[in-house]
């Protein structure tokens, strides 16, 4: 018995009581602002919580953030189910008074919102992170600063924000003691797939909206890739894992959305993905004029309300929210206040209407929104002033995409009051400046159409055009019969410009035949079969896909058929 007591002191004197994994030991109270003070001292701190029935000797452990992480923890043995604060060596004494502490050299500097905490064991392994923000208190008045962000159960440590709330302590925290709001708060909800993004044309990273099991959520088998990918590798990425990297076999082709299906994944607990298994994903490129257009804008919000604007991407093409700006212009007529759409990846594809508020649910609780997924929130939008303003779409160089300067002379006359009444873009392929393409949006609409097609919505009669291939199967062998496809056209008035792309059968671009050619009453262009590097393409159908507009805001888009084949 001596013996073995011998071993039980040698072991936890030398930090190897237990083998740590995830969530042994969790980051369970944050004290992110402590001013003004409610009742405990002026400093920022973390709080430990050791979940096993083990010792477990902290010696080297460290915290970090987003900008760094700390020096390592002192040889302090954290006995189960005890607490420990961690903070600066300046703030030791004063914290003390409270509960066991303990100091760090070079302790984070936290944000009081939308930052990231994470604890490293000795041998570098993610313990345990948290990404939080304010909107985690869950009231409003102790989101301004004196109190903590409490964890409800330490056994569900991956539920996020549904398991955090300020403390309820009259002193604002619980440092070094059980929480306030500990209670059972049992994580039973499924695991699922928010969103994707890509870092080039091999590389998809799938962000979950917990952290996911590493094992299943490393196993290629587990994600699907229509368009013929397949997956090389899949890597649960630290301190969250949240996010998993994918690897491909193949690269991604531009202007092509693919659809990825997850299965068998499980969060930190063991709860299943649930229906929101899937989610769109695809190479991302450069914003260009043209490519999107301000599509709706409300600069006169209700008392309780928000401005917002929409942007209709109304190109074939797919881009990355984190590198398109709105902004506004100063008294000097200079372009102001540039803002991201997102501070983080998120893809816009074709067709997609991306509205961007700084309050999402204020916006859900206003209008009808279709697709809240599509809402970005941002701290701060640039000033849009009731009577008149400026509001730009800049791309990630900083050139201008689209810029309404609008009025509230654009509102329809009849409307006595237009506080909270969006004014909509009537056709998105028309002039942004003119203010007869805009109205206002439908009282049956409830004045707003965030996320989805305008009220006010109506584009010109098509061109008198016609678009024809022939032959509808042709072989490009050289044989002197049918070696060519013609495509061919006829429009009625001049002044037309026309592009012509064609796409294979799984919809990638192949050929980019025509590019802004203008157009006489008549003529034809000719295909050989071949690609944009002059190789020959495989058998098979394809598509022709022309698009015709002028100056005036007229277009039309045709699209057709012709199969290529080759002699055996």
């Amino acid at each position: 018995m001596k013996a073995f007591f011998l071993f039980q002191v040698l072991m936890l004197s030398t930090g190897m009581a237990y083998t740590q994994n995830r969530y042994n030991v969790v980051i369970d109270e944050i004290m992110a602002d402590p001013s003004p003070q409610v009742g405990l001292p002026n400093n920022e701190w973390i709080e430990l919580k050791n979940t096993t029935t083990t010792p477990i000797n902290l010696q080297n452990w460290r915290i970090g953030d987003a900008t760094g992480q700390s020096g390592p923890m002192p040889n302090f043995i954290l006995q189960p189910d005890s607490f420990v604060v961690v903070c600066t060596s300046s703030a030791v004494a004063a914290l003390s008074a409270f509960g066991t502490t303990i100091s760090v050299t070079s302790f984070p500097s936290l944000d009081n919102t939308g930052d990231q905490i994470f604890l490293k064991a000795a041998n570098g392994s993610v313990i345990h992170a948290v990404s939080y923000s304010d909107t985690w208190y869950q009231n409003t008045l102790k989101s301004s600063g004196g109190w903590t962000l409490e964890m409800i159960d330490t056994k569900s440590p991956c539920a996020g924000s549904n398991n955090w709330k300020a403390s309820i302590a009259p002193i604002g925290g619980t440092p070094g003691k059980k929480n306030s709001i500990d209670a059972i708060n049992t994580d039973q909800t499924p695991l699922s797939l928010l969103k994707t993004y890509t870092i080039d044309s091999l590389t998809i990273i799938a962000v979950f909206d917990k952290p996911v099991d590493s094992l299943p959520g490393a196993s290629t088998s587990n994600y699907n890739i229509d368009g013929g990918m397949s997956i090389a590798s899949a890597t649960t990425i630290s301190p969250l894992f949240d996010r998993v990297q994918l690897k491909l076999n193949s690269k991604m082709s531009l202007k092509t959305v693919y659809n990825i299906t997850v299965s068998n994944i499980t969060d930190c607990i063991g709860n299943s993905i649930g229906a929101n298994n899937h989610a769109k994903t695809g190479l991302a490129e450069d914003l260009t004029p043209s490519d999107m257009v301000i599509n709706e804008i409300l600069f006169n919000p209700r008392s309780n309300g928000y401005d917002y604007t929409e942007f209709y991407n109304r190109s074939n093409k797919i881009f990355d929210a984190s590198k398109i700006y709105i902004a506004n212009r100063n008294s000097s007529n200079a372009i102001s206040s540039i803002t991201a759409l997102s501070s983080s990846p998120v893809l816009i594809f074709p067709g997609d209407y991306i509205v961007i508020t700084q309050d999402a649910a204020n916006l859900q609780g206003n209008y009808l929104v279709k697709y809240p997924e599509n809402i970005l929130e941002v701290s701060s939008l640039p000033s849009f002033p009731d009577d008149k303003g400026f509001v730009l779409l800049l791309n990630a160089q900083g050139n201008i995409v689209d810029e309404v300067d609008y009025s509230e002379n654009w509102q329809f006359k009849l409307i006595d009051n237009d506080e909270g009444v969006a004014l909509e873009r009537i056709d998105p392929d028309g002039i942004t400046q003119d203010p007869n393409n805009w109205h206002s949006a439908a009282s049956s609409s409830g004045y707003g159409t965030p996320t989805y097609k305008n009220s006010q919505y109506k584009q010109p009669p098509g061109i008198n055009a016609t678009i024809e291939i022939s032959p509808k199967v042709f072989s490009p062998d050289n044989d002197g019969r049918d070696d060519i496809a013609i495509v061919q056209y006829k429009v009625a008035d001049p002044g037309y410009v026309a592009n012509i792309t064609i796409f294979d059968a799984a919809g990638r671009p192949v050929r980019s035949l025509v590019q802004n050619a203008i157009l006489g009453s008549s003529g034809y262009w000719n295909w050989d079969g071949l690609d944009d590097k002059g190789r020959k393409l495989p058998v098979g159908p394809y598509v022709v896909y022309a698009e015709i507009f002028n100056l005036q805001g007229k277009k039309d888009k045709f699209k057709n058929t012709v199969v290529l084949a080759r002699k055996l």
